[in-house]
C-alpha cells in the first residue's frame, strides 16, 4: 500500500518546509549514490538550499570534470563554449567563496584561542593586538553603560528623596 499523491506546492510552514527539504535532499543524495553504484554511472548532483547552503554529490573524480563532460555533450560548439565559461566562472567564484569561508573560520578559531600552532610570532602578536583593541572597546562600552546606569539610579534616588520630603 503506497502513499497518496502529494500536491506539489510551496510548503508555507517554515519548520515543515525545512524538515521536508532535509528528508527529500537526503533521499535524492541516496538515490544519486545508488544510481552511481548499481549502474556504474557518473552522477553529479548540486543542491542549494533556500539559505544558500551547498550540498553536492559526485561519483566521478571531481564535479568540475563531470560538469565539463556535461558541457561537451549537451551543447553545440559555440553554445558549449559560452556555457562552459559560465559554469567555470561560477565554479571559480564558488571556490573563492569557499576559501574565504575557511579563512574566516580559521580566524574565528584563532580569536577564540584555538588552532594557534600554525601561527608565527608576528601573527600571534597581531592577534594579541586585535584582541587588546577589542577588549578596550568592550570595556569602554561597559563603562559607558555603567555610567548611564549610575546616572539613572542617581536620578531615581533624587526623585525618591523628593517624594519622601
Amino acid at each position: 500500500m503506497g502513499r497518496g499523491k502529494v500536491e506539489l506546492k510551496r510548503i508555507e510552514n517554515k519548520i515543515n518546509r525545512q524538515v521536508t527539504f532535509a528528508k527529500r535532499r537526503n533521499g535524492l543524495l541516496k538515490k544519486a549514490y545508488e544510481l552511481s553504484v548499481l549502474c556504474d554511472a557518473e552522477v553529479a548532483l548540486i543542491i542549494f538550499s533556500a539559505r544558500g547552503k551547498l550540498y553536492e554529490f559526485c561519483s566521478g573524480p571531481s564535479i568540475t570534470k563531470t560538469l565539463e563532460r556535461y558541457d561537451r555533450c549537451s551543447y553545440g560548439a559555440q553554445e558549449g563554449k559560452l556555457a562552459g565559461n559560465d559554469t567555470e566562472s561560477i565554479y571559480q567564484e564558488y571556490l573563492k567563496l569557499k576559501a574565504k569561508v575557511e579563512v574566516l573560520r580559521r580566524t574565528q578559531r584563532n580569536l577564540l584561542g584555538e588552532d594557534l600552532e600554525h601561527l608565527g610570532l608576528k601573527e600571534i602578536q597581531q592577534l594579541e593586538q586585535k584582541l587588546d583593541s577589542s577588549l578596550k572597546q568592550i570595556r569602554s562600552t561597559k563603562t559607558q553603560h555603567m555610567i548611564d546606569e549610575l546616572s539613572l539610579l542617581r536620578g531615581k534616588r533624587h526623585c525618591l528623596k523628593k517624594t519622601m520630603n
